[in-house]
């Protein structure tokens, strides 16, 4: 794996929660999956953390994607099964073949039945997934939600890419700069119930308020599904309702790949800016033959590492939850939990054409 300095890594996320950047465990040991009461993130208040509490061997973990066969999140989370195999633990991956609001729950019944020792999901809705979730929290399964967060007190952690409001803010900041800060632009996101894609996209019309935006125009905020042929065939759209459109903004891995493959093949290259998160391996092409000038993301292998190793310290009762926790992520060191639960990786990353092959995933 390609995981990036950990005294650097530390430096990111301790900033990152000084400075609030972000919107966003329970019982520790002493329970047992018959004998846990209401769990949840309510057990938070109760529960003593053991910070010098080895990690467990043998824990079994889950990753519960938004769709199966995305492949950001494959990248994500068989970094968090490999991490498993550092601490003597086991993981795995299952999930649906479409994003559908609830289409993860009959998954999360299973794990339960499973009796594993802790669940991590990227949730395709908030609420949806609720139901499951705080039952398999009341057997004293973990609950870590990861790159897309749950209702607060459905898990009992959310490790989150970087600060969401950094997130949403500097995607526009960057597009406007590529367009003059003038012009009508569009956001191609992913499902309309994404908590990740809804928190960025609302912090986006909060940074379009200000009055350097005052020449820019969101038109419309389309939905792709995270499917590919969806998102190529919305950006398709956009730029039919809106011949003069000057800039996208796609917050999702399949939905950048998808306008870019549209846009690098037709009259609108090198004259409608496409901004957004996408992995290098993916637009590596597309940089390189001018159709995008540069995008962001993290790295998700980071993400998946961070996100295995919280839910085993949650497991283990090293931590439950509650905020200023500390706890280390293996080689990538040291983290803090803050407000809600919520463990921040770091500061995004800008790929560009000058630093685009230093990266492989």
């Amino acid at each position: 794996m390609m995981l990036r300095n950990a005294a650097g890594r530390r430096a990111v996320a301790t900033a990152a929660t000084a400075v609030c950047l972000a919107l966003s465990l329970t019982a520790c040991s002493g329970t047992t999956k018959d004998s846990a009461g209401d769990g949840g993130a309510k057990a938070t208040g109760s529960a003593k953390a053991d910070p010098d509490a080895p990690l467990k061997k043998g824990l079994k973990l889950a990753f519960l994607p938004k769709q199966i066969n995305n492949p950001y999140e494959k990248i994500l989370d068989e970094a968090g099964i490999a991490a498993a195999k550092e601490y003597g633990g086991t993981g795995k991956e299952v999930g649906p073949s479409d994003a559908n609001a609830s289409s993860q729950v009959s998954y999360i019944n299973t794990l339960i039945q499973q009796r594993q020792d802790a669940i991590l999901i990227a949730a395709n809705d908030p609420n949806a997934v609720c139901g499951p979730l705080k039952q398999a929290m009341k057997k004293d399964i973990k609950v870590v939600a990861y790159d897309s967060d749950t209702a607060k007190d459905c898990r009992q952690l959310f490790i989150n890419q970087a600060g969401s409001e950094q997130i949403g803010r500097s995607l526009v900041q960057h597009l406007a700069e590529q367009i003059g800060h003038k012009g009508k632009i569009a956001i191609l996101s992913a499902t309309q119930n994404a908590t990740n894609q809804n928190t960025w996209i609302e912090y986006m019309k909060e940074e379009l308020k200000l009055p350097a935006y005052k020449d820019m125009e969101l038109v419309k905020v389309a939905y792709g599904d995270d499917a590919d042929q969806k998102s190529f065939q919305q950006t398709q759209g956009l730029l039919q309702a809106y011949p003069d459109l000057k800039g996208i903004i796609s917050p999702t891995t399949v939905g950048i790949a998808a306008a870019a493959r549209y846009l690098g093949d037709s009259s609108y290259k090198g004259k409608v800016v496409l901004n957004g998160l996408g992995t290098p391996n993916q637009m590596r092409a597309y940089v390189k033959n001018g159709t995008v000038e540069q995008f962001s993301l993290w790295n998700p292998e980071e993400l998946g590492y961070l996100a295995s190793y919280a839910a085993a310290a949650l497991a283990s009762g090293q931590i439950t939850g509650a905020e200023g926790e500390t706890f280390t992520a293996g080689e990538l060191g040291e983290y803090t939990v803050g407000k809600d639960g919520e463990v921040i990786l770091g500061e995004p990353t800008v790929f560009d054409a000058k630093n685009i092959d230093r990266f492989d995933f």
